[in-house]
């Protein structure tokens, strides 16, 4: 860092130090203009600093304003490539009233202290809100602000040297621009962060709406989505996935994070997300930490409503210990399960009556005879390989079989019947590997 003794060896001349001293203050300010502090504090010190100045030379810089004006609008322009396009429309109009009243406002206020502000204030937040109106980052804004305040403090410090104004008051004066220049940037951060919250919450509205469109149950016509969709900004894919989700264990979860392509809704009472989905297979859902997730089939958009009530129902059988519990459940590897007991009752009464013949039985022996029947069913094998699958000796398996043979007779010959028994036997199986007992097993 350069010092003063280092500068100016030996020298003990008060003047000189002071001079110094206020030089490096507004360097100071120069290489902090970046990122504005609220509007009101930069107002005040702002306020202070031009209190300071001699009000008669205001009357001589009112003469600079216009020629600054257009100069620090060429630059602007040269230097900054969004700005580069010709000032038109009220965006170009609020850009130029903007450069041309922030200077004369500056003058005004050090020529008059009683100044009223008047509709200044709501224009540099206005320019702040146009920014987001064009889709722009705040920077863009604020680097226009660094090429005014330099291309004005190189005018005003030409045009103070020529009327031999003090070091002490050129000083001053770029302070008090500086921190002017941080008010106005400070009003238009203000201006630009309302516009981008309320951009966000229209937005947000408009996607929350988009999905219950899709989800709505019967489905809503395919225009009104489309064009839901592109307020809302969001590309309508040929088919999508609907995923349930749900606090696993009750725990507050935190609010997870998704891709921007998702719709959300967490708000509702089945938590839901509207999942787009490219080619014929299921999207791959990642676990959301705090959360159970069951993901519906894919569908074309119009049936949404069905994936997800199939997820919702695959969450259920997870809840009554159904289906294993883990952290992302898929519909598509679960859709036997799913076909079967997409009605519980009903799923239960058809095995009731299928299986009525080993309801008579003892507890023990039903299951016995059921799991053996179930066997034989599936592999259509004799007894040594019933054997091999149950783990019990073959005669073990003949002696089951004629048991079996005397409750169903003909029906084990006969296409249709077997159907049913292996339907209404996995039914049961599915039914009295519930563990809470939300799903009607009856006596099976």
């Amino acid at each position: 860092m350069v010092t003063f003794e280092t500068l100016f060896p030996g020298s003990r001349d008060a003047s000189l130090r002071r001079a110094f001293d206020d030089l490096n203050l507004t360097l100071s300010r120069i290489s902090a203009l970046s990122s504005p502090a609220s509007s009101g504090e930069e107002g005040e010190e702002a306020e202070r600093l031009l209190s300071l100045l001699p009000a008669k030379v205001a009357p001589i810089f009112r003469t600079q304003c216009g020629p600054v004006a257009r100069q620090i609008l060429r630059e602007i322009q040269r230097g900054i490539p969004e700005y580069s396009r010709p000032i038109e429309g009220v965006f170009g109009k609020a850009i130029v009233a903007g450069i041309e009243q922030g200077i004369l406002e500056f003058v005004e206020r050090f020529a008059n202290p009683s100044f009223h502000r008047r509709g200044n204030v709501e224009l540099f937040r206005k320019l702040g809100r146009y920014e987001v109106a064009e889709g722009r980052n705040i920077h863009v804004l604020q680097s226009a602000y660094r090429i005014g305040i330099r291309v004005g403090w190189q005018r005003l410090s030409e045009f103070g040297q020529r009327l031999s104004l003090p070091v002490s008051t050129l000083c001053l004066l770029a302070d008090a621009l500086f921190a002017y220049t941080d008010e106005l940037s400070a009003l238009s951060v203000e201006g630009y962060t309302a516009a981008q919250a309320k951009a966000a919450g229209a937005l947000e509205r408009r996607r929350k709406r988009l999905h219950e469109l899709i989800v709505a149950d019967p489905p809503v016509a395919e225009a009104a989505i489309k064009s839901q969709a592109l307020a809302a900004g969001w590309d309508v894919p040929d088919r999508v996935a609907v995923v349930v989700l749900e606090r696993a264990g009750g725990e507050e979860a935190a609010v997870p994070e998704f891709d921007e392509d998702v719709l959300v809704d967490l708000e509702s009472p089945l938590p839901c997300l509207v999942v787009p989905v490219s080619g014929d297979g299921p999207r791959e859902v990642e676990p959301v930490p705090g959360w159970r997730s069951a993901v519906g089939p894919p569908v074309r958009l119009s049936a949404a409503s069905r994936s997800l009530r199939w997820a919702g129902q695959v969450l259920s059988l997870v809840q009554c210990g159904v289906l294993p519990d883990r952290a992302v459940t898929s519909c598509v590897r679960h859709l036997p399960t799913l076909a079967l007991l997409d009605d519980p009752a009903l799923a239960a009464q058809l095995a009731e009556r299928v299986l009525e013949p080993l309801l008579e039985l003892p507890e023990k022996a039903r299951s016995r005879l059921a799991g053996t029947l179930s066997s034989w069913l599936e592999s259509r094998g004799g007894a040594p390989e019933v054997a091999t699958r149950l783990r019990i000796h073959p005669q073990t398996v003949r002696y089951r079989m004629h048991q079996v043979e005397e409750l169903f007779g003909e029906r084990l010959r006969d296409p249709d019947e077997r159907f049913a028994l292996m339907v209404a036997l996995r039914v049961r199986r599915l039914l009295t590997e519930d563990t809470s007992g939300a799903l009607p097993g009856g006596d099976l």
